[in-house]
């Protein structure tokens, strides 16, 4: 998204000049791998892919400025326009970036340590919608835990804050560059001028400036030490996205759709939906056409039957899923094969079958899991453990299939009223569910957006 002529340009500066000395490990932190890659490459896709973010610049040590060169062009980085050498301590990448940009028309500067690659969508909007009031944002967390001030030797408590004024500091700190760049021109000046973060240099040297605080969230963690790289390992496993607030579905229109599952329930929305904004879609299940998604020759037959059709496939779609809820104990061997079949080998299926198609058209596979993914219940051993697997699956392929330009998303529903459910549930009240068509329409802004390997949740509305 273009900077339009009425606001100011976003640009994301990328702090990532460690040298990894906390560590005390040869490699800087931001160049580990977690979750299938570098840490620096999670964060740069959150700004890339954010449609607020006109720009990125990564300030990089002198030594890793290839690095991060090769790392632009194996991920296909559009945004990243400048890398920046910085300096030994923080506050000179910083400096870097501002007198990269000092002479350039006002912009907002939104400074993200590199090792903070779990930022949300969420915090990148409210800091950007700050800066629209404010010259300069902060993002901080409550601070939870009683914070004592010592005395020098740090031996003695010599003071206890009162906690409810207390927060922890996160990033991105984001300013129009016309106030960093007067901020850091006074700390220059000053002979006692003791490195701190953007937003103390603020405070102290452009005082009668507000700074915003934005909430934070507590997955937005920094990498500091070695055992933060298993807890960031599981929080990637685990995060989950906000569902897409717009989406043009008008760009469906002529779009070639297959939904596997497409005979009721969320599937038959999506159908419905898709088709009224004029994509061509075809729809497969057992019930309709015969096809069975855990044999790979039947998900093969029906994936033919479109190209021979169409010549081509933008989007699918796999909606199809067997839930019987009951004791493991009580269940007929058989059911199991079938739920296994279908939830799990039938989802490997249908991705390695859809495959070549929208790597062509650089389109994008879109699955379903279940709230029960996060954690096994009972009742539900089967359905909720091949539902995590859908998870863990999206994950890792849409890390294989980036390069080829494919995006694979899972969509994350609350209870929903299906046929499905029903059958399973009974009648609930229907305040307690979700409709079909509201997570069929998330479905599709998912769909026409440019996210990729993200868990989609779709809440019922509090409102």
């Amino acid at each position: 998204m273009k900077a339009s002529a009425n606001r100011n340009r976003n640009i994301a500066i990328i702090l990532a000049g460690g040298v990894g000395a906390r560590l005390g490990t040869a490699t800087p932190k931001q160049f580990f791998k977690v979750a299938g890659k570098m840490i620096i490459e999670h964060t740069i896709d959150v700004f890339e892919r954010h449609e607020g973010i006109d720009e990125i610049a990564i300030v990089v040590h002198p030594s890793y400025v290839n690095t991060v060169e090769d790392l632009i062009l194996r991920n296909h980085w559009s945004k990243v326009k400048k890398v920046l050498k910085g300096g030994n301590e923080r506050y000179l990448s910083s400096l870097s970036a501002i007198q990269a940009y000092g002479n350039e028309p006002e912009a907002n500067l939104l400074f993200h340590d590199a090792v903070r690659p779990l930022v949300s969508n969420r915090i990148i909007d409210d800091v950007i919608e700050a800066l629209n009031r404010y010259e300069a944002v902060d993002v901080a967390v409550a601070a939870t835990d009683t914070i004592i001030e010592v005395d020098n030797k740090g031996e003695r408590i010599t003071s206890i804050p009162d906690r409810s004024l207390l927060r922890r500091g996160q990033t991105p700190q984001a300013f129009r560059l016309s106030t960093i760049k007067k901020a850091y021109e006074l700390a220059l000046q000053d002979s006692c001028f003791k490195s701190t973060d953007d937003c103390g240099i603020v405070v102290k040297y452009l005082p009668e400036t507000p700074i915003f605080v934005v909430e934070g969230e507590e997955s937005n963690m920094k990498l500091t030490y070695k055992e933060d790289v298993y807890l960031l390992d599981k929080l990637f496993q685990l995060r989950s996205f906000k569902a897409p607030k717009n989406g043009n579905l008008e760009v469906l229109k002529g779009k070639v759709m297959v939904v596997f599952g497409g005979n009721s329930g969320i599937g038959a929305k999506v159908v419905s939906m898709a088709s009224q904004f004029g994509a061509k879609v075809f729809s497969f299940s057992r019930s309709t056409t015969n096809t069975d998604i855990s044999d790979y020759g039947s998900v093969k037959k029906a994936i033919d039957q479109v190209v021979h059709q169409m010549n081509r496939i933008d989007y699918v779609v796999n909606s199809a899923a067997i839930l019987s809820k009951e004791p493991l104990a009580t269940m007929d061997t058989a059911l199991i094969d079938e739920m296994i079949s279908a939830n799990y080998k039938g989802m490997i299926n249908v991705a390695l079958v859809s495959y070549p198609y929208l790597q062509q058209s650089k389109g994008q596979l879109l699955l379903y899991t279940s709230s029960s993914y996060t954690r096994g219940r009972s009742f539900y051993s089967i359905y909720s453990s091949t539902k995590a697997a859908v998870v863990n699956f999206m994950q890792a392929i849409a890390q294989e299939w980036d390069q080829d330009g494919i995006r694979v998303n899972v969509i994350n529903p609350e209870r929903t009223k299906t046929p499905m459910r029903v059958k399973n549930f009974g009648i609930e009240p229907e305040d307690s569910l979700l409709k079909a068509e509201e997570v069929a329409e998330t479905s599709l802004k998912t769909l026409v957006s440019n996210v990729t390997g993200q868990v989609i949740d779709v809440k019922i509305s509090k409102e």
